[in-house]
């Protein structure tokens, strides 16, 4: 079906995307993982999807622990101050903690595995969903995805941009390396008396980086997100917005919209929508469009790989939405989330094993509003919603053609 009339729309569906975002960010509670304003958002988002024609729309709730995300930090440095600790005295044991600390990180923030979250308070996550059925039988299902949970603030990250947060990590790491390798040549017999003692006490210059770390998150101050991640959550969203406005229904694609909750907490909400609704999708061909932060037109992206880079996405989708780009004229990158860049919610939906993808518009470089009060709606990019948007209805068309399928 030809869609270019939406798509011509999409300046359109860009201030409708910037007004429900700024209404939700001034209207409901902050919306940390797991809280009473994810909650009242994902409710909204029902009744919003209800409003545009989906047939069904609903909010489910999950378990969750969401300060353990952030939590295995407390536990890693632990390890970190243990091990300097311990070096002076057993350096074998110096080892076992630093191997311990970095185990956790590794699979707590590397792989998203729930290692630590049983030390932390239960609470419940919510996702909201919406389907909209086509005129006639659904042969085939798009699915457009975004987190509609904010991060807690990175007070190092305001305070300093994004340079200062990254070397102060950065520091943290090395320190903790060069306690290990030190701890082993102690062990092996290489350093040995006041040898061993002087290496050790150039590990203190690494102990202010390790004590900041207790403070990298600040529980007590939770971000507006309207760029991440309600920004992703509304392509969908304007999408349902302009077929409605302009009556078109399409024959044999059935569109579906998730605000999923929880992703900074580690993909949880999508994790339990994968959970329960993961063989409900194998009826028919289906591809999912993962949307985070959608603001820098110049840094719009197809991620191939996600997860710390430790996920690969399913390539049709990811190629169809390059393909879309290309045909609309509009710049897009293929890349991936890298080793310590995070993840996002397409992550969870590939490990589920459906076909799906991850699109960006952020870059390395973390801007100023990345995870900090910052990130308001007058940070909103009108320009990069537009692209994103029209290259999305470009997918769509494209999609109930029957490409890629």
């Amino acid at each position: 079906m030809d869609l270019s009339k939406i798509i011509d729309l999409k300046g359109k569906a860009a201030q409708y995307m910037i007004d429900e975002i700024t209404y939700i960010c001034n209207t409901f509670e902050k919306r940390d993982p797991g809280s009473k304003g994810e909650h009242q958002a994902c409710e909204y988002a029902v009744e919003k999807m209800k409003e545009l024609g989906c047939d069904r729309a609903y909010v489910e709730e999950f378990k969750e622990n969401p300060g353990s995300f952030f939590g295995w930090i407390y536990f890693t440095i632990t390890c970190c101050f243990l091990a300097l600790i311990s070096y002076f005295f057993i350096p074998a044991l110096s080892i076992v903690f630093i191997a311990l600390g970095l185990t956790l990180c590794f699979l707590q923030f590397g792989l998203y595995k729930k290692i630590v979250d049983k030390f932390f308070k239960e609470q419940i996550g919510h996702n909201a969903t919406g389907f909209k059925k086509p005129s006639g039988e659904v042969k085939r299902r798009i699915i457009f995805v975004g987190h509609v949970d904010a991060c807690w603030e990175w007070p190092f990250k305001y305070k300093f941009t994004y340079l200062g947060f990254d070397i102060h990590m950065i520091l943290c790491f090395i320190g903790a390396f060069y306690l290990l390798a030190i701890a082993i040549l102690s062990v092996a017999g290489v350093l040995e008396g006041s040898l061993a003692t002087k290496f050790g006490l150039g590990t203190l210059a690494f102990a202010p980086f390790w004590f900041g770390l207790y403070f990298m998150w600040n529980k007590k101050r939770v971000v507006d997100g309207a760029n991440d991640n309600l920004s992703g959550c509304y392509i969908g969203m304007g999408i349902l917005k302009m077929l409605q406005e302009e009556n078109i229904e399409l024959k044999n694609t059935e569109i579906g919209v998730i605000f999923s909750g929880s992703e900074e907490a580690g993909l949880r909400g999508a994790k339990a929508w994968c959970e329960a609704h993961k063989d409900e999708m194998n009826d028919v061909p289906t591809f999912i469009y993962s949307y985070d932060t959608i603001t820098q037109s110049e840094e719009l992206m197809v991620n191939y790989r996600d997860l710390n880079g430790t996920v690969k996405v399913d390539k049709d989708v990811s190629d169809l939405f390059i393909e879309a780009c290309e045909e609309l004229n509009i710049p897009c990158k293929k890349g991936m989330v890298p080793p310590l860049g995070g993840a996002t919610d397409s992550a969870a939906f590939a490990q589920a094993g459906l076909k799906a993808t991850g699109v960006t518009a952020l870059s390395h470089a973390l801007p100023d509003f990345y995870h900090t009060r910052l990130d308001t709606p007058d940070a909103l990019n009108k320009d990069c919603l537009e692209k994103c948007y029209a290259a999305s209805v470009k997918v769509l068309e494209k999609f109930d053609d029957g490409a890629k399928q």
